[in-house]
This record gives C-alpha cells, sequence and structure tokens, in this order.
C-alpha cells in the first residue's frame, strides 16, 4: 500500500492521515476549548462528515455541519471547494433514494428523485455511508461518511472546514524528474499526462488539452482549474 496522503488539524496544527484525524478531532484539546468558549449559548446538533474520492482517495475532506444545514448547503460546498467547473448536475444517493439539485417530478426514468432542501437531521444518521456524484457525464464521485454526531453550543457557521488533505505532489509523467503543474485531460485517463513547466510545449497532445494541478479529485477533469474560494 503507497503512502497516505496527510493534512492538518483546523485547531492545532497537528497532521494525520484522514483516518487518523478522524479520531483525533474527537479529542482536540484544542477543539474542546473553541467548543468551551460558546459555553451557555443555545445548543444545535452537529454533523461530522469525512468525504473521500471515490476513486482518488488520496483526496479528502473533514467537515462538520449543523443539523438544521441542507443537502444543498453541503452540496454547494463540495462545489465550491472540489468540483464547479461548468454548473453541472449533481446527486446524493442515501439509503437507495436519490436527492437531486434540480428535481425531474416525472416518472419518465423511474422513480422521481427528490430535492436537496432536505435538512441534514432528516436524512443522515451516524455510521452511515453516502454515494454523491457531480457531473453525471465526466462524473466526479465522492463516499461521504457520517462519522460522529454531537450536542453543542450554536455555531453561526452551517459548515465549518475542519481538516483536508495537503496538496497531492507529482511528478512529470515526462521528464520523470521535476514537479509536475498541469496535467492532460486525455493522458489522465491512462493515468499520465502530469507535465512540469518545461515539458508542456513538448506535449503530444498540445497545451490546449492541458489544465492546471488542483487538490481536488477532479483534478484534469471537464474544465475544471480549481476552486476560486478556497486554496489548495
Amino acid at each position: 500500500m503507497g503512502k497516505q496522503s496527510k493534512g492538518y488539524c483546523r485547531y492545532c496544527q497537528k497532521e494525520y492521515t484522514k483516518a487518523g484525524m478522524v479520531r483525533h478531532i474527537a479529542v482536540c484539546k484544542e477543539r474542546m476549548k473553541e467548543i468551551e468558549k460558546s459555553a451557555g449559548a443555545k445548543s444545535c446538533g452537529y454533523f461530522t462528515l469525512s468525504i473521500t474520492g471515490k476513486y482518488y482517495k488520496d483526496y479528502w475532506l473533514i467537515i462538520e455541519c449543523r443539523e438544521n444545514a441542507t443537502l444543498q448547503d453541503v452540496d454547494q460546498f463540495l462545489r465550491d471547494i472540489w468540483l464547479e467547473c461548468c454548473g453541472h448536475l449533481s446527486a446524493f444517493n442515501i439509503d437507495g433514494e436519490s436527492y437531486e439539485r434540480f428535481t425531474d417530478d416525472s416518472d419518465f426514468w423511474g422513480e422521481p428523485s427528490k430535492n436537496m432542501k432536505h435538512q441534514l437531521k432528516k436524512v443522515l444518521d451516524k455510521g452511515m455511508n453516502i454515494d454523491y456524484e457531480y457531473d453525471f457525464g465526466s462524473s466526479t464521485d465522492l463516499i461521504i461518511t457520517v462519522s460522529d454526531y454531537r450536542v453543542g453550543p450554536w455555531k453561526k457557521d452551517k459548515l465549518t472546514l475542519i481538516a483536508r488533505n495537503k496538496p497531492i505532489e507529482y511528478i512529470c509523467s515526462e521528464c520523470g524528474k521535476k514537479a509536475a503543474r498541469s496535467v492532460c485531460t486525455q493522458c489522465i485517463y491512462d493515468g499520465d499526462g502530469f507535465l512540469c513547466e518545461d515539458c508542456e510545449d513538448s506535449h503530444e497532445c498540445g497545451t490546449d488539452m492541458l489544465l492546471p494541478i488542483c487538490n481536488s479529485p477532479r483534478c484534469g477533469v471537464c474544465g475544471y482549474e480549481g476552486s476560486k474560494l478556497y486554496g489548495d
């Protein structure tokens, strides 16, 4: 098994793998101090979601969501940090039910899907695994695990990013020496096409096929060039 990607805890800046981070945040002293600062305020339930690329597991996020946030709030966050390129469709699959951003009420394709305006407390339970898909053509598929549920002081933000993987480092597929900065949208499907600055111009597919490398499982897909709201 290869080396697992790591990320930093939002609260104490310690470094862990995704599995290690899930365990850590439950006992992180700095996080507990942050929660205690709000003691006495009205309370609210919170879900911890562990999110991983289904086929690219080195990319991961851990977020905490107020229980009255909606699936659409989570969908928008995922678009903002990892996915949005051309306004594609998206869907959650929860216990066999499809929750889509834009629903089709007809039954032409079978059972109509539900909308994403459902609050998390209505559809999630601790331990649940959820499938998520963005773009039904050149799709990016994610696995969302409901890692924890807690009750604590109310927070203004519906979603809090607790940790994410550090940017994945790729070596140029052409020279095999320098760090890659772009990827070919054609060659990536063969697990190839990562290019350093010196090798970009000579790549056989042409520079029009290149996209910048970004910290997302959608790297190299469609027209995705990275998040405009979140740095890598």
